[in-house]
């Protein structure tokens, strides 16, 4: 490891990749993108470019290849990839980290680093959330659609903390992030979970982007029912919310603009892969391991499973 600085790599250059990557690029720091296709054409020709509500930000050149191709052993790994893209990362990790690698996923589905850790032994891998509105809106080029960039991360185990931690928090600050190196990463991690997914959930059973819930109603009555029974879950799996999860997200939810849908959303309408079952069923199978019984999420399953079962798609037959 590098005395002078931390050499960062990111597996995953979409939205949160990219938001990542801006933070450490502006704070002059050492990274590369992992990506493929026509993203990653462009990131090696042009560079990095991102739109923020206040400024257009260009990096040229920045650090970009595929997996096979990087070469290297860097000392924080980001990964930023969809839930259901996890799985090869794994052998990738495993070739190019060492033991003082710090593994940090920042993705949307709760558990994402438990389950990596079992994956990586001998390496250590945190859990991470992120609050961002970010999206890829032509290959090299990021669109930023709000001012919020606010990274969580922590291990689970204070027995695995190392000092390491400060200095990835004190670089993502120094690029304009706000960082929360979290002495409780279950309850933080569960808290952004409980606002995505229960966004994701709505948003698809209703077919309606984030204007539905914002106005009152049944969807608003829903999202806020989902919270609700998220936090049941949490207490079932023994984590302790301090903040009551549908007065916190509702005040989220009613900041977004109107037509605002989630990735997941634009996923599915565009016919592509999603994450919709660890941001939505899943829910559902942690309810069945821990006995407790959530009606909303449960009728939005069943719903989704009949629609896919008769159409194909999730979305209502209008």
């Amino acid at each position: 490891m590098s005395n002078h600085g931390l050499n960062y790599l990111i597996i995953g250059a979409g939205g949160t990749g990219s938001a990542i990557g801006m933070a450490l690029l502006k704070a002059g720091k050492d990274v590369t993108f992992i990506a493929r296709g026509a993203h990653l054409d462009a990131l090696q020709e042009n560079g990095l470019q991102i739109q923020t509500p206040d400024e257009t930000l260009s990096f040229c050149p920045v650090q970009a290849c595929t997996m096979d191709a990087y070469q290297g052993t860097p000392d924080v790994i980001f990964v930023c990839v969809k839930g259901y893209s996890l799985d090869e990362t794994i052998p990738f990790i495993k070739r190019i980290a060492n033991q003082d690698t710090v593994v940090i996923p920042i993705l949307n589905i709760y558990g994402t680093g438990e389950v990596m850790q079992i994956e990586l032994p001998g390496f250590l891998v945190t859990d991470g959330c992120i609050y961002v509105a970010a999206h890829v809106s032509a290959p090299g080029q990021i669109v930023l659609s709000g001012n919020i960039l606010r990274i969580v991360f922590g291990v689970r185990d204070p027995e695995e903390y190392r000092p390491i931690l400060e200095r990835i928090r004190d670089d993502l600050q120094s690029g304009g992030a706000t960082v929360v190196l979290s002495e409780d990463i279950r309850r933080d991690a569960m808290m952004k979970y409980s606002y995505i997914s229960a966004q994701n959930a709505c948003g698809v059973y209703y077919d309606v982007p984030a204007g539905g819930m914002q106005e009152p109603g049944e969807c608003r009555d829903c999202f806020a029912g989902l919270n609700t029974e998220i936090k049941i879950l949490a207490e079932a799996m023994g984590i302790r919310l301090t903040e009551d999860p549908a007065k916190k997200n509702l005040a989220i939810i009613d900041t977004l603009a109107p037509d605002m849908m989630t990735s997941m959303q634009r996923d599915l309408k565009a016919g592509k892969q999603t994450e919709i079952d660890g941001l939505v069923f899943n829910v559902e199978r942690l309810a069945k391991a821990y006995g407790v019984s959530l009606p909303f999420y449960e009728k939005i399953c069943k719903e989704l499973r009949i629609r896919k079962e008769a159409t194909g798609k999730y979305d209502p037959v209008h």
